[in-house]
């Protein structure tokens, strides 16, 4: 009777990547050409600027504290509930879960872990490297600051960059990054574009970032976007990994039991010769046994008369102590012929 392993639903979910990809031939793994290091060189030097400008106090702080004083959440407050909902859209958590869920149903229907691990690599280089600036610069947001007109930086805050605008700018900007058609790609760029700038807009009504804050929050999400294909290398390694160690991982549960070694064969009985002490060695506690008895040869009586058990003469055995008894009286005689003494 056969038997068959019954599947997981890991090991369902991996049989089918491991079928050929579904995606269009004409449609590659993205390079660093020309037109894109010439955009990442603009944005850094927009990045650097940003930066610049807040440190030196220069125009762009005072922009900042125009904003704040301003207080948009109270001049619009009717809008105030929607945005306290829209702004999530711009927090780590929550989007990873929604995009994660929308690219693992992508890597199931092209067979492929690529989307995946591009999500992955985008959001380490996202923690990296806004998160190195944040603690770096250490600046006080609006509801913190302590000196007015002043830049609010070494103070050991974590505003600037804004997070929730890289964030967005990473997260949602993935999927355009991803897309298989050229029409995909138009779209969703257009679309993680205007939520991005909206999340970034949402913080400064809310008063929890600066205008400043938000600026440098698009450059840095946009920089990580536009680097993705140096670390394709990377990620196109990662998934190699991850499948080589789904493969050991089946090996390992698919490894037969260990089968004993076969008992061996029963041969003819060995006859084993009796020890034979040394002459100098002695047994240790044993009685020493005497020589064997000599067998006995048959005795015939001979021909006549038997003689009565009381006349025969007595045998003292061979090797005992009593001495022999002469003046015993024989069995079966009279008292009479004992000799009495006078008393």
């Amino acid at each position: 009777m056969r038997t068959e392993r019954t599947l997981t639903r890991l090991d369902r979910v991996f049989a089918r990547l491991d079928r050929e990809p579904q995606r269009p031939a004409h449609i590659d793994v993205p390079r660093m050409s020309r037109h894109r290091v010439v955009l990442f060189s603009a944005t850094l030097a927009f990045y650097l600027s940003i930066v610049w400008a807040v440190v030196t106090t220069s125009w762009l702080v005072r922009l900042d504290w125009q904003v704040m004083f301003f207080r948009p959440y109270q001049q619009w407050p009717q809008i105030h509930a929607f945005l306290d909902y829209y702004v999530v859209l711009g927090q780590r958590g929550p989007t990873a879960v929604m995009v994660a869920a929308w690219l693992g149903w992508r890597s199931w229907r092209q067979h492929t872990l690529r989307p995946l691990v591009t999500l992955a690599m985008s959001l380490l280089l996202l923690n990296i490297t806004v998160g190195a600036a944040k603690i770096g610069m250490g600046r006080l947001g609006p509801h913190y600051a302590t000196v007015i007109g002043s830049n609010e930086m070494g103070l050991g805050g974590d505003i600037f960059p804004s997070g929730h605008t890289a964030n967005a700018v990473v997260t949602w900007g993935i999927l355009a990054y991803l897309a298989s058609t050229p029409r995909a790609r138009r779209w969703l760029s257009a679309l993680s574009a205007v939520t991005a700038l909206g999340v970034g807009l949402t913080t400064v009504y809310l008063g929890t970032h600066w205008l400043s804050d938000v600026l440098l929050g698009w450059a840095a999400g946009l920089l990580i976007l536009l680097a993705l294909p140096w670390f394709e290398p990377l990620i196109a390694k990662s998934e190699a990994g991850l499948f080589d160690l789904r493969d050991r991982w089946r090996s390992r549960r698919r490894r037969p039991a260990a089968v004993p070694a076969p008992a061996a064969p029963v041969g003819a009985p060995v006859l084993l010769k009796p020890r034979v002490p040394a002459q100098d060695e002695a047994p240790v506690g044993r009685e020493t046994v005497g020589a064997p008895r000599s067998a006995r040869t048959p005795v015939h009586l001979a021909p006549g008369p038997h003689t009565a058990r009381s006349e025969r003469t007595p045998v003292t055995p061979v090797g005992s102590r009593r001495p022999p008894h002469s003046d015993r009286i024989p069995r079966g005689t009279t008292s009479a012929a004992r000799p009495l003494t006078g008393g």
